[in-house]
């Protein structure tokens, strides 16, 4: 029998992803591992917070960054490697989201990374990211994406 799951509470799924863009900055920064962000951030940052969604969010941007680098590369305006830490960590993340969980609507994924960025990022970093995850979104959730751009003719 499979096991209904309830619908997930949207504050703490928000300070999940707030900790798991700084978790994202920390692994670029120190190369810490899962298990060391995971315990870096148990404590203060995930109190409260979608704790089994910040762990497999952050597990899957880490164990495929390259695959998630090669998908964002031809999306940008320059090289990966010349995007600041918190950008990068910001489209990691929502790469992981758009491919892997559809069952989080894409607009959720842009809008939640674009305030986080707007937050942690420079200052029109967010325009960037925006524009980023929304050809990413036409890729990977082309049915959706167009069945809202028909809503909104209507």
């Amino acid at each position: 029998m499979t096991e209904i799951k309830s619908k997930p509470n949207i504050w703490a799924r928000r300070k999940a992803r707030r900790a798991l863009v700084q978790a994202a900055y920390q692994w670029q920064f120190a190369d810490a591992d899962l298990a060391q962000l995971h315990e870096e951030f148990a404590e203060r940052a995930l109190d409260k917070a979608d704790e089994e969604f910040f762990l497999d969010i952050l597990k899957r941007m880490i164990k495929h960054s390259d695959e998630l680098d090669q998908m964002l590369t031809p999306l940008l305006d320059r090289p990966l490697d010349q995007l600041d830490m918190v950008e990068r960590g910001v489209l990691r993340l929502a790469a992981v989201e758009l491919s892997e969980r559809i069952d989080i609507p894409y607009r959720v994924v842009i809008d939640e990374y674009v305030e986080l960025t707007k937050t942690f990022g420079s200052a029109d970093a967010h325009k960037f990211v925006n524009g980023v995850l929304d050809k990413l979104s036409a890729q990977h959730r082309e049915l959706e994406v167009s069945a809202h751009h028909g809503q909104r003719r209507e």
